[in-house]
């Protein structure tokens, strides 16, 4: 059995202690990315089961077209960059988990590094003085006192909540009608209305799974609406964002300042991208779940689903309609 890894920037997966399920098999990994379906079709000729690293590489229909020994694609987790419809003509099962109670407590801890060090200027303060300079930057902001506001509350927005309590910070939440009631009876306040909501928050902390209904959701009047001292938090997907707009925004002064770890296009290398030449961002190369405990139960969880499937017993099938075709 073929198996292809796309995508693992660091060379990390073989490091994994869950590596040993698959180690014996015949296994590629490939550490540098491309979109580019030609380049991706020559090497995933051969490849019989495919393991995607979340949505860092997008699945269409045209690269499946191409892979005629392919027959599995392992993942975890929701796949609107995987087009399964066409996962089922071509006769790929698509095993992906989807679900589980536990949060990424990973991505909420980055959440908050990014939330500190945005309003006290960490970065900034370190490049100063490592160029000579001594307290460079305007004082910054502490948390204690100022107003947390939280857009969609589910796992992970719980848990950056909490946080928030811990740090004696007020708490202000807004999403759909169900997150909102979960929020009201763990003791959270409930924003009166969206422009209220983003008029208080001193921070505003996204934390939306992104889908067709979410895409575009903070708009530019959003964002004008924000305090010009506040921050503007997104460990989820840039896709949030309605396009240009946050750019826009922060060039304004509202908000005035952004901590981000997604972007529009990832990896990001350009490095004349305005996000990453703007005084009042802080950046993080979408480190949000890459942590090693989190990745060993991540590919756990994908090989189990490899190993289900040389048992002739597929898990986590998310294209059923396919195993008729086999």
């Amino acid at each position: 059995m073929n198996i292809t890894i796309l995508d693992d920037y660091r060379d990390t997966v073989r490091t994994l202690n869950c590596f040993s399920k698959i180690a014996q098999k015949n296994v590629t990994i490939w550490n540098d990315h491309t979109k580019d379906t030609e380049i991706l079709a020559d090497r995933l000729r051969d490849t019989e089961v495919l393991v995607l690293i979340r949505e860092r590489t997008p699945v269409r229909a045209a690269l499946l077209e191409r892979l005629r020994k392919l027959r599995l694609i392992s993942h975890l987790g929701p796949y609107p960059h995987i087009e399964a419809d066409a996962c089922t003509h071509h006769g790929v099962i698509l095993s992906s988990f989807i679900g589980g109670s536990r949060p990424s407590y990973a991505t909420a801890e980055l959440n908050w590094a990014l939330m500190i060090a945005a309003m006290r200027r960490i970065p900034q303060e370190m490049a100063a003085m490592k160029a000579g300079k001594w307290q460079a930057w305007p004082v910054g902001l502490g948390l204690r006192g100022r107003t947390l506001g939280i857009f969609g509350y589910g796992r992970i927005g719980a848990v950056v909540a909490g946080y928030g309590r811990a740090f004696g910070m007020n708490l202000l939440v807004w999403g759909r009608e169900t997150s909102l009631a979960k929020a009201q009876t763990d003791g959270f306040t409930i924003a009166r209305s969206k422009p209220h909501f983003f008029e208080e928050s001193d921070v505003v902390s996204l934390q939306l799974k992104l889908t067709d209904q979410t895409r575009g959701i903070v708009t530019a009047d959003d964002l004008a609406r924000m305090k010009p001292t506040s921050v503007l938090v997104n460990t989820s997907r840039a896709g949030l964002i309605e396009a240009g707009a946050l750019e826009h925004a922060l060039r304004r002064g509202r908000p005035g300042m952004a901590a981000l770890d997604v972007f529009d296009e990832e990896p990001l290398t350009n490095t004349k991208d305005p996000l990453l030449s703007m005084d009042n961002v802080v950046v993080t190369p979408h480190l949000g779940y890459v942590e090693r405990d989190s990745l060993e139960g991540m590919f756990n969880l994908i090989f189990d689903q490899i190993l289900a499937y040389e048992r002739g017993q597929p898990i986590n099938v998310q294209n059923p309609e396919v195993l008729r075709k086999l």
